[in-house]
């Protein structure tokens, strides 16, 4: 099984411990694991409250409601972690990243 590292960077505000338990807690939906376990992050960067994660699915051609739904997973518990004030997703290596990642990251309708 290939084994991927992710960097990591923190300056303090956000919780490192909490938002790696989040992370731990997104499951993959067509294979039933944790994320983490699959090695599906590859780089996790706070700095203070704002917290920045990259990650990339099994397969380039991952269904795009699984890729919107582990995106929006992992955004929703980075967001619950202690000391999160924002944060950012990006998925790497899918046909529809882009469309993903809009939709993931797009401002919240005031009102």
């Amino acid at each position: 099984m290939l084994r991927r590292a992710f960097s990591f960077v923190s300056e303090s505000g956000a919780d490192r411990a909490d938002i790696q338990d989040k992370l731990s807690k997104v499951i993959d939906p067509e294979l039933g694991r944790p994320i983490t376990d699959l090695n599906l992050i590859d780089r996790l960067d706070i700095k203070g409250g704002a917290v920045d994660v990259e990650f990339h699915l099994t397969a380039p051609f991952c269904p795009p409601v699984f890729a919107l739904k582990i995106a929006s997973d992992i955004k929703a518990g980075v967001l619950s972690a202690r000391g999160v004030t924002e944060a950012k997703v990006t998925l790497r290596g899918h046909y529809l990243a882009e469309a993903v990642n809009k939709q993931v990251n797009k401002p919240p309708v005031a009102g």
